[in-house]
């Protein structure tokens, strides 16, 4: 009985020791919360360099002529609308 006992006692303390803290865990979550937030922020930011290079270029093809600029356009919307899509898969990818 004794044995039992001293065994249980062991497996108690080796259990309660190797569970990591909820100070830690808390730590990580906020980390991983603040560099996902930046990452949706940079996320919006390149979208909107995306779209004002779009613009640019489609504004000096159209001065110079070039009367199809059609898939132009598309490209450069559909390239800033998968960045914010991004941004936002980030965020709900880890739960942020």
């Amino acid at each position: 009985m004794k044995k039992v006992a001293f065994l249980c006692c062991c497996l108690l303390t080796a259990a309660a020791s190797a569970q990591p803290g909820i100070a830690e865990m808390q730590q990580v979550r906020k980390d991983l919360s603040s560099d996902f937030f930046s990452a949706f922020d940079c996320s919006l930011v390149l979208a909107t360099l995306f779209g004002l290079n779009g613009a640019v270029k489609i504004y000096h093809n159209c001065q110079m002529g070039k009367e199809r600029i059609d898939s132009d356009v598309a490209a450069w919307f559909f390239a800033a609308f998968f960045m914010v899509l991004a941004g936002a898969f980030l965020r709900a990818l880890f739960g942020i």
